[in-house]
């Protein structure tokens, strides 16, 4: 369960971040998935088709990305973000639809709507750092020099990397630094 889903009426509610859990996660440098420490260093999100078609071409360029406009997805560990590409549907696959909008939508989440598709090639992204803000009702991440871009059409692409990443960390999500 990711640290940052809201429960009601003891469901999770997995379309929808939890303000407050976000926030925290970004002041103590949290994970989004596991809630433990990121130690200083990169970090990974999951990207949708349009993002990801920018770094991609940003990168085949010899550019530098830079996410200007915020986004409310927080950062979180590699292995992390690899299985959570992995086992959230519309993440995982071009043609998943969104099951439920966002709480509020606005500028920035209008296109989180019910039936959204999300499109091509999708990727996990390593960066170099983030920065956030936390808001009177949102909380806003950016991201700072793309490290590594793995692109997928199915997020199952990346199993053989999970795999490697968990041999690495010794089996488990996350860093295995406690809070």
């Amino acid at each position: 369960m990711p640290a940052i889903t809201p429960w009601e009426g003891g469901e999770p509610q997995f379309a929808i971040t939890d303000y407050g859990r976000s926030a925290e996660c970004a002041r103590q440098r949290l994970c989004s998935v596991c809630d433990t420490l990121m130690p200083r260093g990169p970090v990974w999100r999951v990207v949708g088709a349009a993002e990801s078609a920018a770094i991609g071409a940003a990168l085949a360029a010899g550019r530098p990305y830079r996410n200007m406009s915020a986004t409310l997805e927080g950062p979180g560990h590699r292995a992390c973000m690899l299985y959570a590409s992995m086992v959230c549907p519309y993440l995982a696959r071009p043609n998943a639809r969104r099951g439920l909008s966002a709480d509020s939508p606005d500028d920035m989440t209008a296109h989180v709507v019910r039936g959204a598709v999300r499109g091509e090639l999708g990727a996990v992204v390593g960066f170099g750092d983030y920065e956030f803000a936390v808001t009177r009702s949102k909380v806003l991440f950016r991201f700072l020099d793309v490290v590594e871009y793995l692109p997928h059409d199915t997020a199952d692409e990346h199993l053989a990397e999970l795999r490697a990443e968990l041999a690495r960390s010794g089996g488990g999500l996350g860093g295995g630094q406690p809070r």
